[in-house]
């Protein structure tokens, strides 16, 4: 019990990071909280509602931070593909910069990035299994990468009209809106996010992937 309990101070003292008093570069830990995770979102999550529901604010609080990341050209309202009548957030690339410039959570980014990429597989999945704990204590489903959703389906290799002759590409499904979702967008946030234990095969892969690249 003192173990984890130092354990949980040393994070909160992390959080420090991301929870402050006035503003930091313009803006308030809120505001760069909605901005991060706007930047991290999938393309079903980048709405009002999800934000939202994400940073757990009312829509009233939402809109008036979008409305806030607005003003200062970080955000750009468009009109979503599958839904005229809803808008979906981008960040833009004035956004971008400031985010990788600026945010406040980047040294602590740098700190566990220093610590090597075995090391940082090891806290992200301590983590996790953390958040499972309390996910299922207090029956609530946060936000979470696609890969580790249960709706995220593998599909067989195919070769389609757009890709190289010859070559074939890994496919994914996404189950609940019935769209087709890239090695990329698996990495992404999403709000519709339902936890599953049952990713060990694809996991595994993307963080080969993952590790391949880097190297």
């Amino acid at each position: 019990m003192p173990l984890a309990r130092e354990a949980v101070e040393l994070l909160i003292q992390a959080a420090r990071s991301w929870y402050f008093e006035g503003n930091q570069h313009g803006l308030r830990d809120r505001e760069w909280m909605a901005l991060r995770f706007l930047g991290r979102a999938n393309r079903f999550s980048r709405t009002p509602s999800a934000l939202a529901g994400f940073i757990g604010s009312t829509r009233a609080t939402a809109s008036q931070i979008v409305k806030t990341l607005e003003s200062k050209s970080f955000l750009a309202r468009k009109p979503s593909h599958e839904d005229k009548r809803s808008v979906v957030l981008h960040v833009t690339a004035q956004g971008e910069k400031c985010l990788n410039q600026h945010d406040p959570i980047n040294h602590v980014v740098n700190a566990v990035t220093a610590l090597g990429t075995d090391e940082c597989i090891k806290l992200r999945d301590s983590l996790r299994e953390i958040l499972n704990h309390l996910d299922a204590a207090h029956q609530r489903l946060d936000a979470s990468i696609c890969r580790d959703c249960m709706f995220l389906a593998e599909r067989s290799p195919s070769s389609g009209p757009g890709s190289a002759k010859g070559r074939t590409t890994a496919e994914f499904m996404c189950r609940l809106y019935r769209a087709p979702i890239s090695l990329e967008e698996t990495e992404l946030l999403c709000t519709s996010f339902e936890r599953t234990r049952d990713r060990s095969k694809i996991e595994e892969h993307l963080d080969r992937v993952r590790v391949a690249s880097q190297g």
